[in-house]
């Protein structure tokens, strides 16, 4: 960890040889083009003319490797030292497909711009320090071709990325989006803010005890939470309806619908019972106004709609447990 972060243990760019950063380079071009292969793989069933751009820039970057290959055979031999980007202290660093997952288009399409200004400015600097006119003139040349490629993604994209497609992925990704983590915490978010609505009023005006009404808020949202997120997780897999995985829409809908009872459950940790309620009632109010407002933008419901049915629920299920608890 320390050695990550202070560079204990690595060599300085600076004390490289010629034939080690050539090296560097060969292995950099390598592991580029595998990254840019988890690219492309991680899109293929979803957004196949997207992969086929990272497929080409993969294809890139092994015709860079072949030519550094070639060039250090002339001139250091067969032998290529064993050195990698993090031998050396101050040297870019790759996301592999993993670390960034979900492949989101934007995602990946930004972080291939990243990594090519970032190969741009190492055979820049690289260039500078090599004494051969033929190797400064190959690593220049390549910098001057990463600095092309630094807007592969978009460049590439013309050729596999006809507007239409690039819009209905753009729809796909988004449609996806609403289906994993949306619609499931809409879902929790309504449930919880609802739901607990009774048993929390009901115990505050039947106790008038703010600590016993926190705990009541506190079990049922927690317990709701625990429940909602076990349904959705359990109820779909996700393969045959699209709607993605069911561990991330389980932990969406869950932790929205505890949130939506601790809402107006955390206001009773105040010990005054109607400063306590005052505030509790005006985060339902905020709550209600949150989920119509989000049934508006995502579900595109109509916005006046979502709040008269959300509004109109939240209020009779806020009267039931008033009157519940002050029988």
């Amino acid at each position: 960890m320390l050695s990550r972060v202070f560079g204990i243990g690595r060599r300085p760019f600076a004390s490289l040889s010629e034939q080690e950063v050539l090296a560097l380079a060969i292995s950099s071009e390598e592991d580029d083009a595998r990254i840019y292969r988890d690219y492309a793989d991680g899109l293929r069933d979803a957004y196949p003319h997207s992969a086929a751009v990272f497929d080409d820039m993969a294809d890139e970057e092994d015709h860079h490797r072949a030519v550094l290959i070639d060039l250090h055979r002339r001139r250091f031999g067969e032998r290529i030292p064993l050195i990698r980007r993090e031998h050396v202290s101050g040297y870019y660093e790759r996301k592999p497909d993993w670390l960034v997952r979900p492949l989101g288009l934007e995602k990946v399409r930004v972080q291939a711009e990243r990594m090519e200004h970032a190969a741009q400015r190492f055979y820049e600097e690289a260039a500078k320090r090599s004494e051969d006119a033929g190797t400064r003139k190959l690593l220049g040349d390549l910098a001057a071709a990463e600095k092309g490629h630094e807007s592969l993604a978009r460049r590439l994209g013309g050729a596999h990325l006809p507007d239409t497609v690039k819009k209905q992925e753009q729809a796909d990704e988004r449609r996806k989006f609403i289906l994993t983590y949306v619609q499931p915490g809409l879902a929790g978010l309504m449930d919880g803010s609802v739901s607990t609505l009774a048993p929390i009023f009901a115990a505050a005006f039947a106790t008038g005890d703010t600590w016993q009404t926190f705990l009541v808020g506190l079990s049922a949202s927690v317990g709701a939470g625990i429940s909602m997120g076990f349904t959705e997780a359990a109820h779909d897999d996700g393969k045959l309806s699209g709607r993605g995985s069911p561990l991330a829409r389980g932990l969406s809908s869950g932790i929205m619908t505890a949130i939506g009872g601790l809402g107006h459950a955390l206001p009773y940790l105040i010990p005054d019972f109607w400063t306590a309620t005052t505030v509790a009632a005006a985060v339902v109010f905020v709550e209600l106004w949150a989920i119509a407002f989000i049934q508006n933008r995502f579900m595109e419901t109509p916005f006046l709609r979502a709040a008269f049915q959300v509004v109109l629920g939240g209020a009779l299920v806020f009267g039931v447990g008033v009157l519940i608890g002050s029988a």
